[in-house]
């Protein structure tokens, strides 16, 4: 099966990119709606994986800071033909927009696999609906995650 990764408009799209971070983060994960959605919404790029069919499948953003995150994919895609081209159309906006470095907010026990991948951590541990994160951070010309569906 073929997914092609399209740049959306949050004001245009945000039903299709709701829904689908309704489905994994609110439904799949409990976190709270008020917490999964946020002010950063609105000045984010976000992208949008169809496959063949047109059937929305993924979503993930990437703020102007380079931050990337909100990745939601459908459970029966969950594949990494739909990853790969989730990230590789976040990195081409990082790169378009002139970001020479990526930031992934990770769960403590992804932190040791992150910095084998090259990042770094930044700031202290703290909490986003209820779960410890730790901000990462690495240089845009060396993101090369072998495993990015470990990055939400």
């Amino acid at each position: 099966m073929a997914f092609f990764a399209i740049n959306v408009d949050w004001g245009n799209e945000q039903h299709k990119l709701k829904k689908i971070r309704e489905k994994v983060f609110v439904c799949q994960w409990r976190i709270p709606a008020e917490y999964e959605f946020d002010h950063q919404d609105s000045i984010a790029f976000h992208v949008l994986v169809v496959n063949e069919h047109n059937q929305a499948v993924a979503t993930g953003r990437i703020t102007p800071k380079g931050e990337i995150g909100r990745i939601a994919v459908e459970p029966e895609f969950r594949c990494p033909e739909v990853y790969q081209a989730l990230f590789n159309a976040l990195l081409k906006i990082a790169h378009q927009h002139g970001l020479q470095e990526i930031l992934v907010q990770c769960e403590l026990e992804g932190v040791n696999y992150y910095q084998q991948q090259g990042f770094r951590p930044v700031g202290t541990v703290f909490m986003d609906a209820g779960v410890a994160r730790q901000s990462m951070l690495c240089n845009l010309k060396d993101f090369n995650l072998e495993r990015v569906e470990l990055t939400h």
